[in-house]
């Protein structure tokens, strides 16, 4: 049988390493969503933290491991949290962080990099062509390329959040979760496939930004020309090699949800429990509502991964979702 490459006691390791800010965030069973969606329905709650989202327990693991190789700088691109989690796990250790975005990121989140004192650079394109430019400054400058999802330290910073998973006290029958670029799909399906294989993990992606989904399930890299959703912190193009080899190993499933949806689980999140939260973050909820006899009766987990949402968007979206 072929493995990922997460190893399991490097990812016990990492949880030494992530600042306890980031660490044994909630998990609740929202009993207000259950009747809407016809499942048991927990919460993996992501995003009451200094960035608004889990990408900083990757973060933590690459700068930890930077601040002891004498390097004092670091570029990565970002569609804005990882930005964010990079620019305050950096600053913590005394490193600088250079992020490139691409102007039309949302602007809380191009703001929120400026206020951690990262260098920001933008570009006229989407994430693929910042991830390129990234690449051209570590190149020049002699400085730590960080690329999400391919750098396993951003997995198996993720993938704690899988351990949280496991040490619960409830079982349950499936975890959901956003599929970017795959950090942490592949980190928590990693956790939940070694320790505890009979739940099942499913991948949830836009139907505007589909090439991970597509890659899945022909069990290859297809990429998209452009993509066309919301849900800005999922939407790449170019699906990495490595990470469908890890994502094909931990995934029991990978579905597309429409627009539609995913403003209604942002609705739904926000009337039931209280939520505000980014596109990307109500994409389990989306998949709910697209396949409901598929989780009827089940207990099933969706972890919300951000919060970074321009609140006029936000409120627009949800009003949106109220008059259809």
């Amino acid at each position: 049988m072929r493995e990922t490459r997460l190893d399991t006691a490097r990812i016990r390791a990492a949880r030494r390493v992530i600042n306890p800010l980031f660490l044994d965030t909630p998990l609740y069973r929202c009993e207000a969503l259950t009747p809407n969606l016809g499942c048991t329905m927990s919460i993996k709650l992501e995003t009451e933290n200094p960035v608004g989202s889990f990408k900083a327990r990757g973060t933590e693991v690459v700068t930890s491991l930077l601040a002891d190789t004498g390097l004092t700088a670091m570029v990565c691109a970002s569609a804005g949290n990882l930005g964010q989690a990079l620019a305050w796990s950096g600053r913590t250790r005394g490193l600088g962080v250079t992020v490139v975005a691409s102007r039309f990121a949302p602007a809380i989140k191009l703001e929120r990099i400026r206020a951690l004192d990262a260098r920001l650079e933008l570009v006229d394109g989407d994430i693929e062509i910042a991830r390129e430019r990234a690449a051209a400054i570590a190149r020049y400058d002699g400085i730590r390329l960080v690329e999400d999802s391919l750098d396993i330290e951003t997995c198996e910073g993720a993938a704690t959040i899988g351990l949280e998973l496991v040490d619960a006290a409830s079982s349950f029958d499936a975890v959901l979760i956003a599929l970017g670029g795959g950090a942490l799909a592949t980190g928590v399906g990693h956790v939940l496939k070694t320790l505890a294989p009979d739940v099942e993990v499913i991948c949830i992606q836009p139907a505007g930004a589909p090439a991970m989904t597509h890659s899945w399930h022909q069990r290859r890299v297809v990429t998209s020309d452009s993509t066309n959703t919301i849900a800005d912190a999922v939407a790449g193009r170019f699906p990495i090699p490595a990470v469908l080899s890890d994502l094909l190993l931990v995934a029991d499933d990978a579905i597309l949800v429409q627009e539609a949806s995913i403003v209604a689980g942002m609705r739904m999140l926000l009337d039931h429990a209280g939520l505000v939260v980014e596109p990307a973050a109500a994409l389990g909820i989306a998949a709910i509502l697209e396949n409901r006899d598929r989780f009827a009766g089940r207990h099933v987990v969706t972890i919300v991964c951000g919060s970074n949402v321009d609140l006029n968007a936000h409120r627009r979206w949800v009003r949106t979702a109220s008059l259809g």
